[in-house]
């Protein structure tokens, strides 16, 4: 499949950069995860919850430092792991307590980040897992594509079977269970969404900067649109934008690619501010 893929792209990208298959590997991880960074984040824009991707990043550090402790080959399955309890064990609290939603995010992100950096710097050896703090997307391998290809349908499944109750949910939860929607399954299906892609594409992106590629692209979208399928096209459409543009840059000012996708998406998002206050 791979090798079809590299074949295409030299037909239709005869271009310099396109000539490296890593670079034609990382471009087909950009078509399969930006959609989704774009996709997802227009939910966590709308329902307020940047806060809560940035902990689920460090609940994957966490993660990660586990598997690496037992003695996993690829740590990031007990990160997946991990990340999805996580994510869950916030949801339930977060609809069960009496206290604010930023706080208890806060709490869990706080004692996430702690415990990954202590089980990461047991025996000094913090600087072996330093490249997921700023990511590699260009060692991307064929087994993890593949992985960013199960992870792509499924999400796009859930998407669609949960999306008009999640937009309901972000409307008004109150009207939502009048309506017999199950709030707590709702919420617990897309945490867990944005738990799976936010730990399979830390590697690649980042701690330091996967939050970015989920709420720049929506933020931007969300200051240009004036509908519900207009903010979902355009978010997918600067995800993507971002991601095609920001690894063409990087690889002619040989920067790291998450940070320039990063860079790329705040001038869109600045962009986009500039337009929505000239015209208001």
């Amino acid at each position: 499949m791979l090798s079809l893929w590299h074949d295409l792209i030299t037909v239709m990208l005869p271009f310099q950069w396109a000539g490296y298959d890593f670079m034609k590997d990382a471009l087909l991880a950009i078509l399969l995860i930006t959609p989704l960074f774009g996709l997802l984040g227009t939910m966590i824009v709308s329902n307020k919850m940047a806060f809560f991707s940035d902990a689920l990043g460090h609940g994957a550090f966490t993660g990660i430092a586990i598997g690496s402790l037992i003695g996993l080959v690829s740590p990031i399955f007990a990160a997946v792991a991990f990340s999805i309890v996580f994510a869950l064990v916030i949801t339930v609290i977060k609809n069960k307590s009496r206290a604010s939603t930023d706080t208890i995010i806060g709490v869990f992100s706080s004692i996430a980040i702690a415990l990954g950096l202590v089980l990461m710097s047991l025996g000094g050896s913090f600087n072996k897992y330093s490249s997921y703090l700023i990511g590699d997307l260009l060692s991307i391998t064929t087994s993890e594509i593949l992985i960013l290809i199960g992870a792509f349908i499924i999400v796009i499944f859930l998407w669609s079977v949960i999306f008009n109750k999640l937009l309901m949910v972000s409307i008004n939860q109150s009207l939502a269970r009048s309506r017999g929607v199950n709030t707590l399954l709702v919420e617990m299906i897309f945490t867990t969404m944005i738990a799976v892609i936010v730990t399979i594409s830390i590697q690649w992106v980042g701690l330091l900067i996967i939050n970015s590629l989920l709420v720049l692209p929506a933020a931007g979208a969300r200051n240009i649109t004036s509908n519900v399928r207009q903010y979902t096209l355009v978010s997918v459409m600067i995800a993507v934008f971002s991601g095609i543009s920001g690894l063409i840059a990087s690889y002619y000012l040989n920067t790291a690619t998450g940070a320039t996708i990063v860079l790329v998406s705040g001038i869109i998002f600045f962009l986009t501010l500039a337009f929505k206050s000239k015209f208001e």
